[in-house]
């Protein structure tokens, strides 16, 4: 794989070697031995998944310490975009169909984006479906959640959608603006 660095420290950008023929692709989607010689040793402990249509907005997230997660985020069917260390992070569902995100996306590259502790992350679909995976290295607490604000313009984020079209969780509504914002993380 290969560890791209972003312009936040500790937000990387990762890319599996990636093996295509006639009859489709193959790659490692995590190895722990890599994982741990090019990233660092992480005991991830949950994986997730999610599945959202085009529109949906979900973010921004983390959980409080002690509880604070680690993640390694995928998209493995459609397009999304998040973080502000923006990336795009595409499945393989569309191979041979044109992007929706125009010329020059590759839906297989199988990009992962690595979200450490202390940082908050979200998403936006850009395809008609995406599913959307992570591995956390704690568990989830309901009791540690917390979040920014998804529609806080003074982030500077483009989702790519209009966030007065954006299909977004009650929940994700009433996170604070950053400005509001009391971290609870010592980084």
């Amino acid at each position: 794989m290969e560890v791209i660095k972003t312009a936040i420290d500790g937000v990387l950008i990762i890319e599996p070697k990636v093996f295509k023929d006639t009859r489709g692709y193959f790659f490692e989607s995590f190895s722990q031995r890599e994982f741990d010689e090019k990233v660092g040793p992480i005991t991830f402990v949950q994986d997730n998944e999610s599945m959202s249509t085009y529109g949906v907005m979900r973010g921004l997230h983390f959980q409080r310490p002690p509880f604070a997660q680690t993640k390694l985020v995928r998209c493995v069917k459609g397009a999304t975009y998040g973080q502000h260390v923006s990336v795009i992070l595409a499945g393989a569902d569309m191979i041979g169909v044109p992007s929706p995100l125009g010329e020059g996306w590759d839906e297989a590259v199988h990009r992962q984006f690595f979200v450490p502790k202390g940082m908050a992350h979200g998403f936006a679909v850009l395809s008609d479906t995406a599913v959307f995976q992570y591995k956390c290295d704690e568990f989830y607490h309901p009791e540690a959640e917390g979040g920014i604000s998804i529609l806080d313009d003074s982030l500077g984020i483009d989702w790519h959608i209009p966030t007065d079209q954006a299909i977004l969780s009650e929940k994700d509504t009433k996170h604070p603006l950053l400005k509001d914002f009391d971290t609870p993380f010592n980084i």
